[in-house]
């Protein structure tokens, strides 16, 4: 899946089959070659312990190789990665003979051509109501004990952002390591590998990307007083879950992300005891058997692990979803109420607000021209957004522009980034950017002045969907809603490991001080992952669909005077746009009903999607599942949303609530629905005498099939302290 060029992910190139770093075999000469890289997915030992030793876990994965591999020296393995808690498998490098000899084996129940997957702050915790001394954190707590697991381009051990003042010991369940020299993981960031190209790999995993680095200060950065990005969005930044742990899987380069890499960082994760999984990168959608992340992270859910995961960056576009397993929580991006004001004033004295990260001295007025047109030098120059933003306003400098104007394009509607540019310049959105073109066509003499206004806050609306935020319905399952929730994505405040803006040729890490502003689902993730830690840590004992319950169930979809959230071009969002709503956190830590799903559930939904034996067995270890005759359709698993097909014209399911608020409580039923669709739900009311009691009841949907192709609404179940929402959207 492609990233959206202005998404901007400041030195990410990451589209394309590029080499895998460390090994000899590229995807894109693979062909060529006669040699290519292959997942192979084997079924479990039949007679030896699971928790095999890696000497007899190699020498099981062996038999499965043509004799002339199996018997290499044991000193020289074929093996790329061996895999035993994720998947059952290897990663290894083979011809096209061999393959098909690997294939044809008893026990292979699949094989993948590895591929490269694209990855996908000060001011997010105010605007999520986390803040100390009085705010959400106090009641919240701030993930302590916790364990955050990344799979991403690795990290800045030295940022502030890292240190450990005030951090407890990590929980003696943790059986993770530090790749770093000695003293440079501590009790913030307590386990860091690369996986990068098999065990043959010496690299530390510092991040040489910037991702990695700034994803996990937004889950878990500890406090740094005086963050800012070029002077602007100045203030206390500090990650979702500041007191949880972190561990950091380098799986990414700045090429972007192989499979075989992402399923070892999965498996380590695992093996090493992480409580949840940030996972910032996707590829395009497919069938959950034939999609790694799915079939590792199915396996991290088995484990109790609760995975957050990117939604995508091919929004506006309807169907284009990464991670779209009901297992994942799946996470669209959103704006927030801040705003870096870089104003553009037109000779014909028209003023657009813009946004840029970098705030220098206003610039003009001078004369203006697009790119395209000649000679720039001295001149303000529009720039459509055909690659990075950085590398635009870079191009502009380096050819003697003096400032540059991003044209927002057609399908980005109001949404602007603020980057940390290299010389004066301003984003405008896809409405002001029309005008600029028209001015610029339609005028003898165009002019324009960029005024730098600082940093507001308390802009509105907010939150609205970024344009780029991947949208459903899910292909891979369209019966279950995705993306779950949204969260803040755009402009985003955190970490980074290198100088950024103007003058920083030749700047070395700048590692305790530098912070920047990228934009992207990559960043509305680990929003979620810091989030789910401070559950986990206040709930030891949820599983991770209770977990993504009570976040789903409490977020809203209004704000301010009964507000709906708005997509990118303004108009009421969609529930494929935002899912259940944006989070709330202070509301999740208490949900006071809760939808669980177990193990078993999500094996009778794969039968249910049609999936034969051996491929539900790909995903979930677990043979003749569907021979068994036990299936449940999408709508019928116990999610804490419903999504169903138009053509149907009714739909009848069952749903489970466990009570988790007070033992002695009541709910009643709320149903808003349009009026083309009959909507009950029995019994009307609950009652509950104790904690984890469980209580089901009946949805039961119906509609006029040749008129009704769209509608959305919600039921709640309420009581004096708890509003418990699930979203309905027939397609």
């Amino acid at each position: 899946m492609e990233l959206h060029a202005t998404l901007l992910l400041t030195s990410l190139v990451l589209i394309g089959l590029l080499p895998h770093t460390h090994q000899a075999i590229t995807q894109g000469n693979c062909e060529r070659s006669g040699l290519c890289t292959y997942i192979v997915r084997v079924s479990p030992p039949p007679s030896i312990s699971m928790d095999m030793s890696p000497t007899n876990l190699e020498s099981w994965y062996r038999s499965f190789l043509p004799p002339h591999m199996e018997r290499s020296p044991r000193s020289a393995s074929p093996f790329i990665h061996t895999y035993k808690e994720a998947i059952f498998g290897f990663a290894i490098d083979l011809t096209n003979d061999e393959a098909e000899y690997v294939k044809s084996k008893d026990g292979v129940l699949m094989m993948y051509k590895d591929t490269l997957l694209p990855l996908l702050t000060t001011h997010t915790p105010d605007f999520l109501s986390l803040r100390p001394n009085g705010g959400a954190w106090d009641s919240l707590g701030m993930g302590e004990g916790s364990i955050i697991g990344l799979l991403d381009t690795g990290i800045d051990y030295a940022h502030s952002s890292f240190g450990d003042d005030g951090m407890s010991t990590p929980p003696s369940k943790w059986r993770g390591s530090c790749h770093f020299d000695s003293g440079h993981c501590n009790k913030k960031l307590i386990g860091a590998r690369s996986l990068i190209g098999g065990p043959n790999n010496t690299e530390v995993p510092l991040d040489d990307v910037g991702h990695g680095t700034h994803t996990a200060s937004t889950a878990a950065g500890m406090f740094v007083q005086g963050a800012s990005v070029l002077g602007s969005g100045n203030g206390t930044a500090a990650g979702m879950a500041p007191r949880a742990h972190l561990a950091m899987y380098k799986v990414c380069s700045e090429q972007g992300c192989y499979g075989s890499d992402i399923l070892a960082g999965l498996d380590a994760a695992i093996a090493d005891g992480v409580d949840i999984l940030s996972i910032s990168l996707g590829g395009r959608p497919q069938p959950f058997h034939e999609d790694i992340i799915a079939i590792g992270t199915f396996s991290a859910m088995k484990k109790g692990i609760f995975v957050s995961c990117s939604a995508g960056n091919s929004g506006p576009l309807t169907g284009t979803l990464s991670n779209e397993e009901p297992w994942v929580l799946t996470v669209g991006a959103s704006t927030m109420d801040r705003q870096m004001e870089a104003i553009v004033k037109l000779g014909d004295g028209r003023a657009f607000v813009g946004e840029s990260a970098y705030q220098p001295s206003s610039l003009g007025p001078l004369p203006l021209m697009f790119q395209s047109a000649g000679n720039i030098t001295g001149n303000v120059v529009a720039c459509e957004l055909e690659g990075s933003e950085i590398e635009i306003g870079q191009s502009v400098k380096d050819g003697g522009g003096a400032g540059v104007i991003l044209l927002g394009a057609e399908d980005g509607g109001h949404t602007t980034i603020a980057a940390a540019h290299v010389l004066p310049a301003s984003f405008l959105n896809s409405q002001d950017a029309a005008a600029v073109r028209e001015y610029i066509k339609t005028s003898s003499k165009p002019t324009a002045s960029i005024i730098f206004n600082g940093t507001s806050l308390g802009t509105t609306p907010a939150p609205v969907v970024a344009y780029f935020s991947s949208r459903g319905p899910s292909t891979a399952s369209p019966g279950i809603l995705k993306p779950d929730v949204i969260g803040p994505g755009v402009n985003v405040i955190a970490a980074w490991p290198f100088k950024v803006g103007p003058n920083t040729a030749g700047a070395g890490p700048e590692h305790d001080t530098t912070f920047n502003s990228i934009s992207g689902t990559s960043m509305s993730a680990p929003h979620l992952s810091g989030i789910a830690a401070i559950l986990k840590s206040a709930h030891p004992d949820w599983s991770p669909a209770v977990i993504k319950s009570a976040i789903m169930t409490t977020a809203y979809v209004a704000y301010g005077n009964s507000q709906p959230i708005l997509d990118e071009k303004l108009n009421p969002a969609s529930h494929f746009s935002i899912g259940a709503g944006h989070v709330n956190p202070a509301q999740a830590i208490s949900p006071g009903l809760v939808y669980d799903t177990d193990v078993e559930q999500y094996i009778m939904y794969l039968c249910g999607l049609g999936y034969t034996d051996s491929q539900v067995e790909t995903i979930t270890d677990q043979k003749d599942a569907c021979n068994k005759g036990r299936k449940l359709a999408e709508a019928e698993l116990n999610y804490p949303s419903i999504a169903t097909r138009a053509s149907a014209g009714k739909l009848v399911v069952n749903r489970t609530v466990t009570n988790v608020g007070d033992a002695m409580s009541s709910y009643t039923i709320e149903i808003d629905m349009p009026k083309e669709v009959e909507a009950t739900v029995s019994p009307t009311k609950l009652e509950f005498t104790k904690l984890k009691e469980n209580k089901t009841f009946t949805v039961s949907l119906s509609w006029n099939a040749s008129k009704t192709k769209h509608a959305q609404g919600s039921f709640k179940w309420v009581s004096s302290k708890h509003v418990v929402r699930s979203p309905i959207v027939i397609f």
